[in-house]
């Protein structure tokens, strides 16, 4: 047997081309710097010409190339999230607009009080992050981190830490967020399952990393609140009301009773951000509960469906939260249009993650790496996390280290035959990784860091700190659910 029968043929070839296209990849976005989706794409094309993948195979032929890897790649996977992800990303634009999070986040501190204002930035982080990104969730509520720290006198780390583990968890690991999103369609899990594993796995990782680990170290590093922050927030509220914007009292930390007359009301923003989950997780479990074939059945399955259940979401947005509090249709639609512009890379970084995966399934290496790790007796969720894991520490990214992840470990848990709710708990485990050491190569580290006055040592030992934790007990939990569920 040649060298290229060995590399094409056997399970030690095989492997050896996963390893090869790994190193290169992280080679390719560490070293070069190449955008992830420019990087997963050329490992993917040179993976499959290296195991022997017909070229009309890989791209197709000008006569037909609806069925090549490269198409299919792409088309399966940005087929079922793109409008999730877009249509979550909307929804998100809307409740920050419209002063949603600082509603939120004062009533929050109200019922909760001055002594017990971290616990309701935690809290407010964990509810505002579902329908928001993570950096622009720091940038509507850090104002009002700064005047709760402000007030409390104390360091800035009890009233941010937990804000920030609200609002990574929720990132990281619920749906309509991109990560979790991607990472359900290639390994072909319902949504719902995914709200459900990614919620049990999370919030008790928030509690310990965002509520006890940063009540020890907010008491053993003090940093104070950063007077320039304020004042950058007061002059952000005034240029806001002066255009006509919609901002609350709670833009700038006022946590007393009064606000302003168009503000929305909490339980309609908690209700903005509720209907989509509702409506997922309903048509998931109406599909097991209800009669097979029966009204309820069909209807339940049409307003779960994750596309539905946030258009549905997002409409009633753009009555409730734009048209009925004063909003032109300009305004919304301006709202909208710029709310997507992020989303363009993310989801070709998430179609390149698949087309890598398709590759690894075509070309048996999928099959070659489930069949080791069965022989070797290493569980694939361990797998999972410690790929994801290592992308995520090389390359900074948690989207794409989630992608990439799916993309490898897919093909070697479709051999397995899992149900649901083990699918899910993979997803968890890539998601937990994901997270796991923030440090010098995450824009959120430093988007920490600036926001919230922090030095390099400082952020080291507190966010990447709490990163970590999140990471680390995420998994855990899904590693212990895995073998009973």
């Amino acid at each position: 047997m040649n060298a290229v029968s060995w590399l094409q043929d056997t399970t030690g070839g095989l492997l050896l081309l996963a390893a090869a296209g790994i190193a290169l990849l992280l080679l390719f976005i560490v070293r070069f710097k190449l955008e992830p989706f420019i990087a997963l794409l050329v490992i993917g094309v040179l993976t499959a010409l290296a195991a022997g993948v017909p070229v009309g195979e890989l791209v197709g032929s000008a006569q037909d190339s609806g069925d090549s890897l490269l198409e299919s790649g792409f088309a399966g996977i940005l087929g079922h999230i793109a409008a999730i992800i877009g249509l979550g990303t909307i929804l998100g634009a809307m409740l920050e607009a419209s002063g949603g999070a600082q509603v939120l986040t004062g009533k929050l501190l109200r019922l909760l009080g001055e002594k017990r204002a971290p616990l309701a930035m935690g809290l407010a982080g964990l509810i505002f992050g579902v329908p928001v990104f993570f950096d622009v969730g720091i940038f509507v509520l850090a104002p009002l981190v700064y005047v709760a720290a402000k007030q409390g006198g104390r360091s800035i780390l009890l009233y941010c830490l937990p804000l920030l583990a609200g609002l990574s968890v929720t990132h990281a690991f619920l749906p309509p967020h991109p990560g979790p999103v991607a990472a359900a369609g290639l390994l072909e899990v319902e949504l719902g399952w995914v709200i459900v594993m990614g919620a049990v796995c999370a919030i008790p990782a928030w509690y310990v990393g965002g509520v006890l680990f940063s009540s020890w170290i907010g008491k053993r590093i003090h940093v104070d609140v950063p007077e320039e922050m304020l004042a950058a927030a007061q002059l952000v509220k005034e240029k806001v009301r002066s255009s006509g914007g919609r901002t609350g009292d709670g833009a700038t930390g006022d946590t007393g009773e009064s606000g302003d007359s168009d503000e929305p009301s909490l339980g309609l923003v908690v209700a903005i951000i509720a209907i989509p989950l509702v409506l997922i997780l309903a048509g998931t479990f109406g599909s097991i509960l209800l009669p097979e074939g029966s009204t309820a059945a069909g209807m339940a399955t049409f307003v779960g469906t994750p596309a539905i259940a946030l258009t549905i979401a997002v409409l009633l947005a753009f009555w409730l939260l734009g048209h009925r509090r004063g909003m032109t249709k300009d305004q919304i639609a301006e709202i909208a249009s710029v709310s997507l512009r992020p989303v363009a890379m993310i989801l070709l970084v998430v179609g390149a993650g698949a087309f890598y995966g398709t590759v690894l399934k075509a070309t048996g290496i999928g099959t070659a790496l489930a069949d080791t790790l069965a022989a070797a007796g290493l569980p694939v969720i361990f797998a999972a996390y410690v790929i994801s894991c290592g992308l995520r520490i090389a390359q900074g990214s948690a989207t794409a280290a989630i992608a990439t992840t799916a993309g490898i470990i897919g093909p070697t848990v479709a051999e397995l035959n899992m149900s649901q709710p083990q699918l899910a708990l993979i997803v968890a485990a890539i998601c937990a990784g994901s997270i796991v050491a923030s440090h010098v190569n995450d824009g959120g580290f430093w988007i920490v860091s600036r926001y919230f006055g922090l030095t390099v040592k400082d952020t080291l030992k507190s966010w990447t700190v709490l990163e970590t934790i999140l990471s680390v007990v995420a998994f855990v939990i899904a590693a212990i659910l895995i073998t009973v569920v």
